[in-house]
């Protein structure tokens, strides 16, 4: 098995959901850290999404991991880090939204094994 560590970025993400990653088949990833950045000149609220369109095992849900968080001018939102996790398996995919047009960067950091 290969191991893997990969970043993905986005830039001036707005209201329409925009899709950060998509797991690979025949690949299980594990998000070590996703952060959201503010770069306008006004509070956004964020909602970043799990969606378990493509899963094999378990419930095919599509789960909030933040739904309308705020993030200050100049500030960010940590999601997902430290002790935190998130495995996805082939076909999932992690969305971002924001209420303000193009107004977040994100960053999202994973280990792919494949």
């Amino acid at each position: 098995m290969a191991n893997a560590f990969l970043c993905e970025t986005d830039t001036a993400i707005g209201t329409g959901a925009a899709t950060i990653y998509t797991c690979p088949s025949s690949t299980e990833t594990t998000v070590i850290g996703l952060s959201v950045s503010n770069i306008v000149s006004s509070q956004i609220l964020v909602s970043v999404k799990l969606n378990g369109s493509g899963r094999t095992s378990g419930a095919v849900d599509n789960v909030h991991l933040v739904k309308d968080a705020p993030i200050p001018v100049g500030g960010s939102l940590v999601v997902v880090g430290g002790d935190q996790k998130v495995v996805m398996e082939p076909g999932d995919t992690i969305t971002v939204s924001s209420d303000t047009a193009s107004s977040a960067d994100v960053v999202l950091s994973h280990l792919d094994i494949s």
